[in-house]
């Protein structure tokens, strides 16, 4: 056993680091935000809201997430220069992709559809007369969504929206693909470069069951927290 290579390979990898760390909390965090948006539409009684909200989440979980991942870095800058050409916008006509910003548009369409149903099935899951009784005080449908609802929906769907995050962080490693220097890239780097693939993919795997295992303790905690505020 030499510990070299293992040095030599965290070293190299370090930066890929931060960049898996950076893109999935910036992802997760739009997640949350559109994911509640979606939930909201696939329980309104908006014949047009609730159709749109489920033709995005039949779609987006019809499609693998590479292949969208695939999309956004090479079809959705094709598409912008196309408009660009249609419009005799020069700006548009150079777009360039940004890995970095495609990755996390593409890792927050996807999961924001999953995230939909979790939220969906929380709301869902408290009593309509929580509901009625928050209406009969004078509330409309938003202050009883905010105050009455979601407060007691975000307790029961912790767990599954922990589950998520941890989820999205390993499926990250599918943005190496598209030109993002994440710990995968970056081990793909060193192993051509040195020739060691077995210490390098045991470091690299160890890196995401570090990181996997640090946020389930995270979600372990905010459990216990929730469940002591009760």
């Amino acid at each position: 056993f030499q510990p070299d290579p293992y040095r030599r390979i965290l070293v190299f990898v370090s930066d890929g680091i931060s960049v898996t760390i950076y893109t999935t909390v910036i992802s997760f965090i739009l997640v949350l935000f559109f994911g509640l948006l979606t939930g909201l539409g696939r329980i309104s009684k908006n014949i047009i809201i609730n159709g749109e909200a489920s033709i995005y989440v039949e779609l987006v979980r019809g499609i693998p997430l590479l292949v969208q991942l695939m999309f956004w870095y090479f079809a959705f800058p094709s598409v912008i220069q196309n408009l660009g050409n249609l419009l005799k916008m020069e700006s548009l006509i150079n777009y360039r992709a940004n890995p970095v910003l495609m990755a996390i548009i593409g890792l927050s369409f996807c999961y924001s559809a999953y995230m939909s149903e979790v939220y969906r099935a929380g709301i869902q899951s408290i009593s309509k007369g929580q509901m009625e009784a928050a209406r009969s005080l004078g509330m409309n449908y938003f202050q009883a969504m905010r105050f009455i609802i979601l407060p007691q929906a975000i307790r029961v769907i912790l767990p599954p929206v922990g589950n998520e995050f941890i989820t999205l962080l390993k499926d990250s490693s599918l943005i190496s693909v598209v030109a993002v220097a994440d710990i995968t890239r970056r081990g793909r780097e060193f192993m051509a470069a040195n020739f060691i693939p077995i210490q390098t993919w045991v470091m690299v795997a160890l890196l995401y069951l570090v990181l996997t295992l640090f946020s389930a303790r995270i979600v372990t905690w905010l459990e216990h927290k929730t469940k002591l505020e009760r």
